[in-house]
């Protein structure tokens, strides 16, 4: 199934944000002696942003201004967006805010909202304080890019920087536990069998695949984010 089945024009206007998933990785430093020979991440500046792809960065409190970023994790973050935007309903524009705050080291994101516009008006496609099926779309979308999102119990979603993939870890089980009961409407969804449950999603949406493979994976948080958005039902 084509990954982006809607041509819209206003997707090119976030074609530049998705060319940055294709980011680099940070080099790493050896030591000379045994003593301390074990690699470490080199120190780079972080650079001053004030928007995402083509969304304008706000403070919960509303406020804008230029937030510091590690560049690998801006990239990824633009990237995503573009992945959010281009799978959500035709009716809504590009993203025109993303609401949140960036930890001080630059490398996670607590999101608080995505807004857009439809007949002129500022909407939220995504808003932490209202559980429903955009929420757990959305977390689709970040599991989709990130290996660490984790929901706070007010909503609000916290992102760490790292590449995307399967990892087995807790956050992402209990994510695919969820996105197959809520959008998926399978009760019977266990952690213990996440991925045999997951599978049946994928069938369903005529992409089998291990749900725990790099390629499963990144299919069934696609089609969870497809469904939640209401762009596909795969009925």
């Amino acid at each position: 199934m084509n990954d982006n089945p809607y041509p819209f024009p206003r997707r090119r206007l976030l074609a530049g944000a998705a060319a940055a998933s294709a980011v680099t990785l940070t080099g790493v430093a050896v030591a000379p002696t045994a003593a301390a020979a074990t690699p470490v991440r080199a120190t780079t500046p972080l650079v001053a942003r004030d928007r995402i792809a083509t969304a304008a960065l706000r403070a919960p409190d509303g406020s804008a201004a230029a937030v510091r970023f590690q560049a690998d994790f801006h990239a990824r973050l633009a990237a995503w967006l573009a992945f959010w935007s281009a799978n959500s309903p035709r009716a809504w524009s590009a993203p025109v805010q993303v609401v949140g705050r960036v930890a001080p080291a630059g490398d996670a994101l607590t999101l608080h909202a995505i807004r857009y516009r439809r007949d002129d008006e500022l909407r939220a496609g995504f808003a932490a304080g209202r559980r429903d099926a955009s929420h757990a779309a959305t977390l689709a979308s970040l599991h989709h890019h990130f290996p660490s999102v984790r929901v706070l119990p007010d909503g609000t979603v916290r992102v760490g920087d790292g590449p995307a993939g399967f990892t087995g870890a807790p956050g992402q089980v209990a994510f695919a536990v969820a996105a197959c009961r809520e959008l998926w409407g399978d009760g019977e969804a266990t952690a213990a069998r996440w991925a045999e449950h997951a599978g049946r999603a994928l069938a369903r949406a005529g992409q089998p695949a291990d749900a725990a493979s790099h390629a499963g994976w990144a299919a069934f948080t696609r089609i969870s984010l497809r469904r939640g958005l209401g762009t596909e039902s795969y009925e």
